[in-house]
């Protein structure tokens, strides 16, 4: 390990961190400018992008500090009885990696993690270690998301809070049996329990500052955490649930769904295909439908199948107004806010124009168009000056006219 460059940690240990979907896309097509044709890829790891509340785009530096861990997690590239090249960066190393690429105009902050090496607290120590020199020796106010361990002193983990603007632990995955199966080492009550530490010092916080202009802040952007779908067989109504019971207990800002990838040298207990992207592409709309629409987790769930999963082809707000029919139509001149977001294809700016729009005139269907994205989805739904949907609501093949619709690619296209 010490012979490597520090150009060949960056590459193992970038890559090693692209699994942590806590600040990251997934789904886009590789896409590299090797052979002299294009500039720019998809493939590199490093750089991954964090929302800011005002709506910025905030590039961060993604790594592991390192990718040894004593753990034997199944699911993990990093278990310590994988075939997996190892490096190690110093706090230091981190420090001066981050200083260098902000200076150089590619980041506006740091997203740290680490596999367990020695121990949780050693770990921890050195996580934070490399959070101080920023902070302290370097002055350094961009942005600083630390991947917490919850089997670290909870102590470790409030000094990471001081200089992290975000904090996370992962709950790994949905249920404890799966926990338990998959990852032997890890315990969900004390994930929990750190969890709940760290929401306690948030609170302490932000009320210590508003009696103290100087008191210290604690992770002011809060604290999120990751589950892994299709690792176990947690259906979306458990990992609905979970969700739901996550943001009432902790006060996360955000529950981030990471679709379960084969690894290699994988272990027999896990699944041999990973689930189809949409999967977890419908657990952020359903993530989506409690956080701003005012959807309750058994309302989301109602929305499964019969298997516990949300359907595929359509998102599972429209699949929610499809087994509730009797709701609907709703008329855009009359309905209260809450309901008209029950609205297949009505947003939540849609929703306020129309809101707005209404204060001023009769809304006619063509004016209610003008204030969606697509009229089509939304026209069985509602009703309007000029427009009731009659039997339209209850048709016995509206999902299929709904549903979008399936492209078969030419084999021979050009």
């Amino acid at each position: 390990m010490g012979s490597l460059s520090t150009i060949e940690k960056l590459g193992i240990l970038a890559d090693a961190a692209k699994y942590d979907a806590s600040c990251a896309s997934s789904g886009t097509a590789k896409k590299n400018s090797l052979g002299g044709e294009g500039i720019g890829s998809t493939e590199g790891m490093g750089i991954c992008h964090a929302y800011a509340p005002d709506g910025r785009c905030i590039s961060l530096l993604k790594i592991l500090l390192t990718n040894h861990c004593i753990f034997d997690c199944h699911y993990c590239i990093n278990r310590k009885s994988s075939n997996v090249r190892r490096a190690r960066f110093t706090p230091q190393e981190v420090a001066d990696l981050t200083i260098s690429f902000y200076k150089r105009n590619y980041i506006e902050g740091l997203f740290l993690s680490s596999g367990i090496i020695k121990s949780s607290n050693f770990t921890m120590e050195q996580m934070v270690e490399a959070a101080r020199i920023l902070r302290e020796e370097y002055d350094f106010r961009g942005y600083i998301h630390l991947k917490t361990i919850p089997e670290a002193d909870p102590e470790l983990v409030h000094q990471a809070g001081l200089y992290a603007d975000r904090v996370s632990i992962n709950v790994e995955l949905p249920t404890r049996k799966g926990l338990t199966r998959l990852a032997p080492d890890k315990d969900a009550s004390q994930i929990e329990g750190a969890m709940g530490k760290v929401k306690s010092d948030i609170v302490e916080a932000k009320d210590a500052k508003k009696r103290f202009k100087h008191a210290p802040r604690f992770a002011p952007a809060g604290q999120s955490t990751q589950m892994i779908v299709g690792a176990d067989t947690a259906s979306d109504s458990d990992i609905v649930g979970r969700a739901s019971k996550l943001y009432g207990g902790f006060r996360l800002r955000r529950v981030y769904y990471s679709a379960f990838s084969p690894i290699p040298d994988a272990s027999a207990v896990l699944p041999l295909k990973r689930p189809p992207l949409i999967r977890e592409h419908r657990l952020y709309q359903s993530d989506w439908l409690m956080r701003f629409y005012g959807y309750q987790a058994r309302e989301v769930q109602q929305a499964t199948g019969e298997d516990g999963n949300l359907p595929l082809d359509i998102d599972p707000k429209l699949a929610w107004a499809l087994k509730f029919r009797s709701m609907f139509p709703l008329d855009v001149n009359r309905a209260p806010r809450e309901q008209l977001l029950r609205v297949p294809g009505l947003g939540v700016t849609a929703v306020n124009r129309i809101i707005a729009a209404r204060r001023h005139r009769t809304l006619r269907l063509d004016e209610v168009g003008k204030l969606t994205v697509s009229i089509a989805k939304v026209r069985p739904f509602i009703c309007a000056a000029d427009w009731r949907p009659t039997a339209l609501t209850d048709r016995a093949d509206l999902r299929k006219m709904l549903a979008p619709k399936q492209e078969q690619l030419e084999l021979f296209a050009a």
